[in-house]
Order: structure tokens, then C-alpha cells, then sequence
């Protein structure tokens, strides 16, 4: 019948806990790749889209649109938390 000693329990194990290996260490990769892939690169500290605001009041204000007043009414405004 069956030979219990031959040892094909802890290769079963090995092998089972081997193949959730792989497919953690696959399914972590895809993750990682598609993060990689749709990740938008803002500065944590500011935040998404401050920057961009800064920059275009700077614009703004090397062309004339908007006072210094206005320019530093919007920094300060950008610039709080």
C-alpha cells in the first residue's frame, strides 16, 4: 500500500510552500511594476498640484497679469498648510 517513510510528505511540503513562494513573489512584482508605471511624480512635502500653481503665479506676475501684492497674497496662500 503506501510507504509512509519515503519521505514524500515534506517534499509535498516544501513543495506547496515553494509554489506560494513563486506566486507571492510574482503577483508582488506585477504590483510593483504597474505603481511603477502609474505613479505621478509629486514631492510629498507639497503636495499635488502646489508647485504648479506657484509657477504659474510666478509667470503671471513676470508678465505683468498680476500685481506684487497679488503675487505675494497668492505665495502666502499656496505656502500655508
Amino acid at each position: 500500500m503506501w510507504y509512509v517513510h519515503s519521505g514524500m510528505g515534506w517534499r509535498m511540503v516544501v513543495g506547496g510552500i515553494s509554489t506560494l513562494l513563486f506566486w507571492g513573489v510574482l503577483i508582488a512584482l506585477i504590483v510593483w511594476v504597474v505603481n511603477r508605471v502609474t505613479r505621478h511624480d509629486h514631492d510629498a512635502s507639497r503636495g499635488p498640484g502646489k508647485q504648479d500653481a506657484l509657477e504659474i503665479a510666478k509667470l503671471r506676475y513676470a508678465r505683468g497679469e498680476i500685481t506684487k501684492e497679488q503675487f505675494d497674497e497668492i505665495k502666502r496662500n499656496l505656502t500655508t498648510p
